[in-house]
C-alpha cells in the first residue's frame, strides 16, 4: 500500500502519500539510480514517521561501483559514528540538527551540497565537479526511534512497533553539462518510470552548443579541435567554445595534437583527418602528389586539385619523388632534355627522337624533322603549338620544384647546338647605355616550354634595381625571348644556380624579359658589389 514511489510523487498534489518500511525493520535503504551523471544540490526529505536517530546521505559518481559519504545525521554523533559534531564545531562530518524525534510526523531532513566547508566559485571548476557529480545517491536509516509519549499525568505508553515512513524523498540538481547546454534530453535507452504524480523530471543528456559534443559536452565536435577542450567558466560566464579547424573543407573530422599546440606557440593544433579530394596535409592545404591545383577553383572546391597528365616516356623523375609527378602549384611536367610541352609529351623546336631518354639536337644549321631527325628547309617545317588556356601564377605556399642536372637545358648543355653571345660588364657607361630596367640576384628553379613561348621559375633573392614593376624577394617567372627560334634559352640560365640578372621590364605585360641585351653572369659577390656601385654612381 505504500510503494517508494510515493516518496516521488508531487507533494503538493499527493500530500498525504508516503513510503513506509516493513514493520520490526531495523535498518533500510533508500537508493536514488540516475540515467547519466547529474549536478546535484541539495535534497529534502520529510519523514511520516520520526527521524532516524542515525543515519547516512552517500553519493556515487561509477554507478555504484564506489560510494563516499556527504554528510552523517545522529542524535548522538560521537556515540553513533565517532565524528564532531557540526553543532559544535563548524564544519563537521556530521551532524544533530535533524535527528530528534521531535516532530513525530513531518519532520525534515535537509542537505545542501555546497554548504560550508564546501563552496566553489566557478561551478564547472574541478573541485565543483568533484563535490556536486553524482550517478546515484543513497540514504541508509540505521537507527529508528519512537515518539516519546508526553502527556502529564500518565506512565509512558509501552514501546509501538516501529518502521521507516518517508512522506516525500525531494532531490534537486541539474545535468551535467559542463556549462555548455540549456536544456537536456533523455539519455538513450532511458525508460520513464510511470507512477501518478510524478513529475519535473530532468533528464540526463545535454543538447550541446559552443561547437561542444558528448552526453555531457565533455569534449569538442568532431571538425572543432583546433584547441584544447575546456569546461564554460562559471564565475565569468565566458562560455570558451571550441574552436574550428582549418580543413579547406576537405575533412570531416580533425584532432588536437599537443605537441602541433605548443610547436604553434599555443595558437592553433588541429590536425585534419582522412582529407579528402586528394589533398594532403595539416589543414588539407596542398594537393597529394600527383595532383596539381587548378587555379581555375577555389581551394575548397572538391576538384580543386587535378591529376597529373606527365607523359610516361617524355617526363623525368623528381630528385627525393619515388614516381613522376607534376609542378602542385600548375601541372607543368618535369620534361626529359630536349622534350617540350606541359605535358613534355613532344620534342623541343630543334630536337627529334622523342623516347625513354628524351630528345636529341637536330644536326642541322636550323630545324629537322621530330621523327626522323632529317634536316628541314624553312617551307618544309610545320610546327603545331598549342597555347595553355590559362596562364599559370606560382603559388608562395607550395614548394619548388628543382631539376637534376642533367634535366635541365640550356645552351651549356648543347653548345654545339646553341651559341649564346653573352654581354659582358666591361665599361661602366656602356652597362648604362643599355639602360637596364630590373637588375636583380635570382636562382633558376625550373624552365618550361610552353609552345609559344618559354617561362623560367625563379626565386628572387635580392632586388638591386626595379623601374615601373613592383618586384619583391620570393619566387617570380622571367621570359626569355629566344626560346622558340633558338630551341635554347639564351642567356645561359641553369636551373639550380644563382646569377645576376639586368634586363628590362614589360610594362603592358608585367613581365620579366631576358633577352641577348640582356646581362646575365653566374652570381658572385664581388660582381654584385660591382653592379651596385656603378648603378649609385654612373648610371644616376
Amino acid at each position: 500500500a505504500h510503494p517508494p514511489a510515493a516518496m516521488a510523487d508531487s507533494p503538493f498534489r499527493r500530500p498525504r502519500t508516503w513510503w513506509q518500511s516493513a514493520r520490526g525493520a531495523p535498518r533500510e535503504t533508500i537508493r536514488l539510480d540516475l540515467e547519466a551523471a547529474f549536478y546535484f544540490t541539495h535534497l529534502i526529505v520529510v519523514f511520516k514517521s520520526p527521524r532516524p536517530a542515525a543515519m547516512v546521505l552517500e553519493r556515487s559518481q561509477d554507478f555504484g561501483r564506489t560510494w563516499r559519504p556527504y554528510k552523517y545525521f545522529a542524535a548522538n554523533c560521537s556515540a553513533a559514528f565517532g565524528l564532531e559534531d557540526d553543532v559544535a564545531r563548524r564544519g563537521a562530518a556530521c551532524t544533530s540538527r535533524y535527528s530528534s524525534p521531535f516532530p513525530c510526523t513531518g519532520g525534515e531532513v535537509i542537505y545542501r551540497a555546497l554548504s560550508p566547508p564546501f563552496a566553489a566559485e566557478d561551478p564547472y571548476s574541478a573541485s565543483a565537479q568533484e563535490q556536486l557529480k553524482i550517478t546515484n545517491l543513497r540514504v541508509r536509516l540505521l537507527k529508528r526511534q519512537a515518539c516519546p509519549c508526553r502527556a502529564e499525568g500518565r506512565p509512558p505508553k509501552p514501546p509501538q512497533l516501529l518502521h521507516f515512513a518517508v512522506y516525500d524523498f525531494i532531490v534537486k540538481g541539474s545535468c551535467f553539462c559542463n556549462g555548455h547546454a540549456d536544456h537536456c534530453v533523455p539519455v538513450a535507452g532511458f525508460r520513464p518510470v510511470k507512477a501518478a504524480g510524478v513529475f519535473h523530471v530532468v533528464h540526463g543528456k545535454c543538447m550541446c552548443k559552443h561547437n561542444t559534443a558528448g552526453a555531457h559536452c565533455q569534449h569538442c565536435a568532431p571538425l572543432y579541435n583546433d584547441q584544447p577542450w575546456q569546461a564554460a567558466d562559471g564565475k565569468t560566464g565566458a562560455p570558451k567554445e571550441c574552436r574550428s579547424c582549418k580543413c579547406n573543407g576537405h575533412a570531416d573530422t580533425c584532432h588536437f595534437d599537443m605537441d602541433v599546440w605548443l610547436a604553434s606557440g599555443n595558437r592553433s593544433g588541429g590536425v585534419c583527418d582522412n582529407c579528402q579530394h586528394n589533398t594532403e596535409g595539416q589543414h588539407c592545404q596542398r594537393c597529394k602528389p600527383g595532383f596539381y591545383r587548378d587555379l581555375r577553383r577555389p581551394f575548397s572546391a572538391p576538384d580543386a586539385c587535378k591529376p597529373c597528365a606527365c607523359h610516361p616516356l617524355g617526363s623525368a623523375t623528381l630528385p627525393l619523388a619515388p614516381g613522376t609527378f607534376c609542378d602542385p602549384s600548375n601541372g607543368d611536367c618535369p620534361c626529359k632534355p630536349g622534350v617540350a610541352g606541359p605535358r613534355c609529351d613532344r620534342c623541343l623546336l630543334g630536337y627529334w627522337g622523342f623516347g625513354p631518354y628524351g630528345c636529341r639536337p637536330c644536326d642541322c644549321a636550323r630545324r629537322c624533322d621530330p621523327l626522323t631527325g632529317d634536316c628541314l628547309s624553312g617551307a618544309d617545317a610545320d610546327w603545331q603549338h598549342q597555347v595553355p588556356p590559362f596562364q599559370p601564377v606560382l603559388n608562395d605556399s607550395e614548394p619548388a620544384w628543382g631539376w637534376e642536372d642533367e634535366q635541365g637545358f640550356s645552351a651549356l648543355r648543347h653548345s654545339g647546338k646553341c651559341e649564346c653571345k653573352e654581354q659582358a660588364l666591361g665599361n661602366p657607361k656602356a652597362f648604362c647605355g643599355m639602360k637596364y630596367t630590373y637588375v636583380i640576384k635570382t636562382k633558376i628553379l625550373s624552365a618550361h616550354d610552353k609552345g609559344s613561348h618559354a617561362e623560367v621559375n625563379v626565386k628572387i633573392k635580392k632586388v638591386l634595381k626595379s623601374t615601373k614593376l613592383k618586384i619583391l624577394r620570393g619566387k617570380r617567372t622571367l621570359y626569355p625571348e629566344s626560346w622558340t627560334n633558338r630551341g635554347c634559352t639564351c642567356p645561359i640560365l641553369n636551373p639550380g644556380l644563382e646569377y645576376l640578372v639586368a634586363g628590362h621590364e614589360d610594362v603592358r605585360t608585367g613581365r620579366l624579359v631576358v633577352n641577348m641585351k640582356s646581362f646575365v653572369q653566374q652570381w658572385k659577390s664581388a660582381l654584385g658589389r660591382k653592379v651596385l656601385e656603378i648603378l649609385k654612381r654612373d648610371c644616376n
